[in-house]
Formats: structure tokens, C-alpha cells, sequence
């Protein structure tokens, strides 16, 4: 005798609570590489990879607030008066 998984109308199996939709899985992958990039060989991707979320997302604010002054302390371009039109 076969036994048969048992069919359920309106059952469907196309996507499950857990993984990542394609979107998603580029942004952890940004991540990922930004965290390895940033960290200049202080961490591997395995370690990345396998590091609680809390955590890899401690370790990104903290790199962004690290990264954010740099960006707002440009010195701003003066405007010079240029010649005079007659």
C-alpha cells in the first residue's frame, strides 16, 4: 500500500515563512561584503556569515556613525564672484 502526502485545496507551497526573496538576499549580501570591506581583514565571510544578526547590525550602525562626519565635513565650495558684466 502507497501512502501519499495528503492533498489539501488552497494548500500552496511557493514561498515559506523562512528565506529570502531575491531582493533580500542582495541587501545581506551588501552587508556582508561592506563588513568584511570595512573590517580590513579583521573577520572572514564564514565569521560574517554565521555572527547573530544583533550583532552584524551592531557592528554596520557602528560603521556608519564611523563613516558619516567624513562625508559631512567636506569643506564647501565658496562661490567667488566672477567678473563683472556690462
Amino acid at each position: 500500500m502507497k501512502r501519499e502526502a495528503p492533498f489539501l485545496p488552497g494548500f500552496k507551497l511557493d514561498q515559506t515563512f523562512f528565506g529570502f526573496n531575491a531582493k533580500d538576499r542582495v541587501a545581506l549580501h551588501k552587508n556582508l561584503f561592506d563588513l568584511m570591506w570595512h573590517g580590513e581583514g579583521r573577520w572572514d565571510w564564514n565569521t560574517i556569515y554565521n555572527m547573530p544578526v544583533f550583532l552584524r547590525n551592531f557592528w554596520i550602525d557602528s560603521i556608519n556613525k564611523k563613516n558619516q562626519p567624513k562625508a559631512t565635513n567636506k569643506p564647501k565650495l565658496s562661490t567667488m564672484p566672477g567678473p563683472a558684466k556690462s
